[in-house]
């Protein structure tokens, strides 16, 4: 991989704190072509497809790319927007907003946002951050339950990247933030807000992404770390769990994933009689083509398909004030030891002083 040139060393340059904001990554259109460009880079990577290279490429090259995306391609369609893909645009926001969330509480870091897929590459980001003169820098995943195949998979990205680089910044990893008092406000208020404008349901799907049954026995904590996330959720929003159900979705290939999964577990509920369901992905901190487009669009179809009545999704938590506040506190507890603090401005000071001494008052 081409990497940039190391910026031209400065001496006696200020120390610069930054912020990497790392989501999963989007093609750069809805186009068979761009999607198989991204597809071969998601799914070639071993964090995310655990099976021998020597089995899988020539499943993927022969097969899986040649087949999936077309279809894929029309998916992105039913959801991709005039600013462009929903994921890239609501994780760009939540780095403008942090930026501002952070200055207005004295800390004013760099911070950019990444694709651990596509474009902006993790390795670009962090060069620019570099070029920018950042010399100590925060790794933000926005997965708040870690899982080897999300959170592990972007410090791989980085640790490749730190590999290739002369001169590495001092580097931090936030792991996860599934159990975090903030994050889990973010959650209900965005839920309770929803049951304020449309009533409530008989049953909340609380929908999390799959995973391989086989890396919870390997020792991966997602399973447990989103239970706790339903867990504390369902106690935050006061309802019993019987009114909450755990599930999830977007299984790829034959092995079996975490059960139970989304989709036949809505078409049971509706079977069974339960009229309407919300269903909320605590997961996803935006709204991308697994929640608008297979929990909004086909899970729903599904579901009222097989007898159900009424079906709201609930959006993710995008550019709510409580989830960037949120992501304001994890931030300011990883980066403590570090010179975030706004450093006067000499000039600024001066210019006190001399108001000061003009006023008769001391500077």
């Amino acid at each position: 991989m081409k990497h940039a040139p190391e910026p031209a060393h400065r001496h006696g340059g200020a120390e610069r704190c930054a912020i990497l904001l790392v989501n999963l990554g989007t093609p750069d259109e809805p186009s068979a072509p761009a999607l198989r460009r991204y597809l071969a880079e998601f799914l070639s990577d071993p964090r995310v497809v655990e099976i021998p290279r020597a089995v899988w490429l020539p499943i993927l090259h022969g097969i899986v790319l040649r087949v999936r995306p077309a279809k894929s391609a029309a998916k992105y369609a039913s959801i991709w927007t005039a600013e462009g893909s929903p994921l890239k645009v609501w994780t760009e926001k939540q780095a403008k907003l942090l930026t501002g969330y952070l200055g207005e509480r004295g800390h004013p870091v760099l911070v950019r946002a990444a694709m651990r897929y596509g474009q902006p590459s993790v390795a670009s980001q962090l060069d620019a951050l570099k070029a920018d003169g950042a010399t100590r820098i925060l790794v933000l995943p926005l997965y708040p339950q870690y899982a080897a195949a999300t959170t592990a998979s972007v410090f791989d990205a980085v640790y490749a990247w730190a590999a290739r680089t002369r001169r590495v910044p001092e580097l931090r990893f936030v792991n996860h933030y599934h159990d975090d008092p903030g994050y889990i406000l973010a959650l209900g208020r965005c839920i309770e807000d929803h049951w304020m404008r449309n009533g409530r349901a008989e049953r909340l799907v609380l929908s999390f992404h799959g995973v391989p049954e086989r890396t919870l026995r390997l020792g991966d904590p997602y399973h447990c770390e989103c239970q706790k996330t339903a867990r504390l959720l369902t106690e935050r929003l006061g309802l019993r769990p019987g009114q909450v159900l755990v599930t999830f979705q977007s299984r790829f290939g034959k092995a079996k994933w975490l059960e139970p999964y989304t989709e036949p577990t809505l078409v049971q509920l509706a079977q069974q009689g339960i009229k309407r369901v919300d269903v909320a992905c605590p997961g996803f901190t935006s709204d991308c083509l697994e929640t608008l487009e297979e929990i909004a669009q086909e899970a729903r179809d599904a579901y009222l398909h097989a007898g159900g009545e009424e079906f709201h999704y609930i959006p993710c938590l995008n550019d709510r004030h409580e989830w960037i506040a949120a992501l304001s506190d994890i931030a300011i507890r990883h980066l403590q030891g570090w010179p975030t603090q706004a450093v006067p401005d000499p000039a600024a000071l001066q210019a006190q002083a001399e108001r000061a001494r003009q006023l008769g008052a001391p500077a």
